[in-house]
């Protein structure tokens, strides 16, 4: 069986004998800390979903490297500092500063991200058919906006909208839709979408404002994925749980999420109607102070309580403060429980 059989039978429930679907996210500093281990992942396990590349016809604004010390400068212009090798900075002076907005026009839009050729995604996809494939591109207006912006300021933006940001938004929206349009017509089995919306004990922002602004946003993405007969993944850290039920109304049929955050327990309501895709918890379980029996017991529990002949997809993140041989027996209890 093929990853992309595996990952479809698993996404609609319908696998019954086969193992668990597997994905590892990975930073830059693994590799630079791990690489016998990251190698060791590599040859032991296969990993089921794989991101398809574009290459843009017409270069973006970015300058300098993400995941380098120093300054880095995004698609839209924010900049980042990185004090850290391997992981990626904050932004500290926001671009937009004015409270109505009216200094937005110093935010870049990426519309270089659209110069991507369908023909050359097409060409990838066929040469990785056996694979589950994953768009390259994913909006996070949330974020994004909070880079923008800064956190705080978007935050009590939030409760008093001004005419400025809504325009903003609403044009940030467009951008996001013709992209997913145009990803939507390629041979990519997924599209994704993300922002986080957690702090370690509920949303960052209250529910009714969620509803507002961003869950037609995410909506629309989700039902352009599916007009072309594209399944809709999602990441979102933090304790998101009000939102879940909202996610699965809309459709959305993968998410990846801190379930241990919010209770592994507290999740078995949604087994059966949304797909968990990860993750084993990364504040604890995968650190160096924690046993190999207690990861044992941790994959147990996702399975047992979130596993509905399918509805479960073995991630981790491997990142700082990780214990390679907590990540590498992550995949290995899996591979246990469904040989």
């Amino acid at each position: 069986m093929t990853s992309k059989e595996l990952m479809l039978q698993t996404l609609e429930f319908r696998n019954k004998d086969q193992r668990v679907p597997r994905d590892l996210w990975t930073l830059p500093w693994a590799d630079d800390h791990f690489p016998q281990m990251m190698s060791k992942l590599k040859n032991d396990f296969t990993w089921d979903l794989m991101d398809v590349p574009a290459v843009l016809k017409t270069p973006t604004i970015s300058k300098g490297d993400a995941y380098e010390v120093g300054e880095y400068v995004d698609d839209w212009g924010c900049v980042f500092t990185n004090i850290h090798k391997g992981v990626i900075g904050e932004v500290k002076h926001p671009l937009v500063e004015d409270e109505d907005w009216e200094d937005v026009s110093r935010v870049h839009f990426p519309e270089e991200w659209l110069s991507f050729d369908i023909a050359q995604v097409n060409d990838f996809c066929d040469r990785n058919q056996d694979k589950f494939l994953k768009a390259g591109c994913c909006p996070r207006p949330f974020e994004q906006m909070q880079f923008i912006r800064g956190t705080v300021n978007l935050y009590m933006d939030l409760m008093d909208p001004s005419e400025g940001m809504i325009e903003f938004m609403k044009r940030m929206h467009d951008f996001y839709c013709r992209l997913m349009e145009k990803w939507a017509k390629t041979d990519v089995d997924a599209m994704m979408m993300m922002d986080d919306w957690g702090s370690q004990n509920d949303l960052l922002i209250h529910p009714d404002l969620w509803d507002e602004y961003f869950k037609p946003m995410y909506n629309d993405y989700i039902q352009i994925a599916h007009s072309h007969g594209k399944k809709m993944f999602m990441h979102s850290d933090g304790h998101i749980i009000r939102i879940i039920p909202k996610l699965i109304d809309m459709g959305l049929d993968a998410l990846n999420s801190q379930i241990f955050c919010m209770g592994v327990e507290n999740l078995e309501q949604f087994a059966g109607k949304i797909t968990f895709w990860g993750e084993i918890d990364r504040q604890h379980l995968l650190s160096s102070d924690t046993t190999l029996a207690q990861v044992d017991e941790a994959v147990e529990k996702v399975y047992r309580t979130l596993w509905r002949d399918g509805g479960c997809i073995a991630q981790c993140e491997f990142g700082p403060g990780g214990n390679p041989d907590n990540v590498y027996r992550v995949y290995e209890k899996w591979m246990q429980l469904r040989k």
